[in-house]
């Protein structure tokens, strides 16, 4: 079911949709916040957002909130979120940083997150098996209480932009997307986008339980075309884990190369996958352009034919690629200092593109269909 159509026009071209895809990625959302407010300033909105984790709970902060108050609103969660270490140290002890970083994370650990988790107690091993207490090491309530008060419900439900939150069935195993087109959007379906285990619970909704959709996929490129396959399209993918980087030199850069390539694997994949359906598709294209005139009335022409044509889609990509120092455990480093880095690494990734004429060039994936990448490996700014 496609989004209705916007007419979106912009430096990218002229297309019938503009779709922002968040990725998942914890403490590195901050990211995707800086680009968000960047390109708020050019004038970019999204009529359609889909998101995993917490980019599921930064679409959610978007979708839910009128235009003019969704850069405030999610300065009001990210500063919430990183209070705990709200001190940003001068220049003269930045040798400390990487220290300093690994006690917000140890903080984070041990004393959870304001206005998102805190530490069970008892801890589960000691609750009974089936209890919500056995599932998980933290309680979610905080980040339910923030959601309602920073997210407006019934503006979401009324489908000016189409909200999509990627989640996982536990009992079946399935990726599900719960969409306000098709379902009455709450708290608890952000929740579930970004319930990872073993840290949170699974989130039931209408009787069967869910995980955090990055389980599955940590990227809803693919769940976007499938909704709707024939569509002009402006995306925006800001992902939080990049698949390239340098070879690791110890052990805590080599779990942090496990988690980038863990969760950015599927955005090659999603790719790949499409190049080879668009080249498909347009080798079904020709091959009906050569039929005869008699043919084109049968009915398994007629679908074919639809099937085999679709509207430009331009995909620029932004890659959160700046170093935080926080290495390994980079998903859940809350300080303010690092949060304050990534939003504004962010925002500084789209001014500097829209002022690069580099980013004029463009990877032509198929036919109709250009990508972007904003955030190339090796940009001085990122090093």
């Amino acid at each position: 079911m496609a989004t209705m159509k916007s007419q979106a026009k912009s430096r990218w071209g002229n297309h019938d949709h503009k779709v922002f895809l968040l990725q998942g990625g914890g403490a590195l959302g901050a990211y995707q916040a800086g680009v968000y407010a960047g390109l708020a300033e050019t004038g970019e909105a999204p009529d359609w957002i889909a998101g995993v984790s917490i980019g599921g709970i930064n679409a959610a902060l978007i979708a839910g909130n009128v235009p003019e108050r969704r850069v405030e609103r999610m300065r009001t969660f990210w500063e919430r979120v990183t209070s705990n270490s709200p001190v940003i140290q001068s220049q003269e002890f930045d040798f400390m940083r990487p220290l300093l970083n690994r006690a917000s994370a140890t903080s984070a650990m041990m004393l959870g997150i304001p206005g998102f988790y805190t530490p069970r107690f008892p801890p589960p091993f000691l609750a009974p098996d089936g209890t919500p207490g056995a599932l998980s090491y933290y309680d979610t309530s905080p980040l339910k209480a923030t959601l309602e008060e920073l997210v407006d419900f019934d503006l979401i439900n009324q489908k000016r932009v189409r909200l999509s939150l990627g989640a996982v069935n536990v009992r079946t195993g399935n990726s599900i997307y719960f969409d306000n087109t098709k379902t009455r959007i709450r708290a608890e379906h952000v929740m579930a986008s970004g319930a990872l285990p073993p840290a949170f619970p699974p989130v039931e909704i209408d009787g069967e339980h869910y995980w955090d959709g990055g389980i599955v996929s940590n990227t809803p490129l693919w769940y976007v075309f499938e909704e709707d396959p024939r569509m002009s399209a402006l995306i925006f993918q800001i992902d939080l884990f990049s698949a390239a980087a340098a070879a690791p030199n110890n052990l805590a850069e080599v779990e942090e190369r496990h988690k980038d390539i863990q969760f950015s694997s599927k955005t090659r994949f999603n790719v790949t996958r499409l190049k080879e359906f668009e080249e498909l598709r347009a080798s079904l294209h020709r091959l009906l352009g050569k039929l005869p005139k008699s043919a084109l009335s049968d009915p398994d022409v007629q679908r074919l034919s639809q099937v085999s044509t679709r509207g430009a889609v331009t995909l620029v990509h932004f890659i959160n690629r700046h170093n935080t120092r926080s290495l390994d455990f980079k998903d859940y480093e809350f300080s303010r200092a690092t949060m304050t880095d990534l939003w504004q690494g962010g925002h500084d990734d789209v001014t500097r593109s829209i002022s690069n004429f580099k980013w004029h060039r463009a990877t032509e994936v198929a036919a109709g269909m250009r990508v972007f990448d904003l955030t190339p490996i090796g940009d001085p700014s990122n090093e």
